[in-house]
């Protein structure tokens, strides 16, 4: 059985229309997009209370549930017609991020100088390295004659 072209283009347009495969002709639905975001959110706060919260800034504990979550934001952005990263995306994830990581920053490094045990020798050592090489050059330059 053989369709004829002239209903294959109305029939596939039919199918991308009521399939929801195309954006809305209006453009972004925000109003959908903040409806579904939470359930993104749920998914990921009932994954990362499988994490103990002390690990909670080890990337490498949380990284899958994170994708996940980077994902389904994803996805349900372009499922309301917006693209991504959408700015109420953009604060939405911000808004988990203050939740969950807002414990993992970095401070920065207090530097100081290591115990007098460890930083004598350490200066020492080169000092009196020099001063032997130094000392066996002047040595060797006044008994060039003689065979070593």
């Amino acid at each position: 059985m053989e369709i004829c072209e002239c209903l294959l283009l109305p029939l596939l347009l039919r199918m991308l229309l009521l399939g929801g495969g195309c954006p809305l002709v209006g453009g972004c639905d925000e109003t959908r997009m903040l409806e579904v975001l939470p359930l993104c959110g749920k998914a990921f706060s009932s994954m990362m209370q499988r994490v103990d919260v002390w690990r909670w800034c080890d990337l490498s504990a949380i990284i899958g549930y994170y994708e996940s979550f980077t994902n389904c934001t994803e996805q349900e952005t372009h499922s309301a017609g917006c693209y991504w990263p959408h700015p109420l995306t953009h604060s939405y994830i911000t808004g988990v991020h203050r939740q969950f990581f807002s414990n993992c920053t970095v401070g920065l490094a207090q530097w100081e100088d290591p115990p007098d045990e460890v930083l004598v020798p350490l200066i020492a050592l080169p000092v009196l390295l020099t001063v032997a090489m130094v000392g066996l050059v002047v040595w060797r330059s006044k008994h060039t004659d003689q065979p070593l």
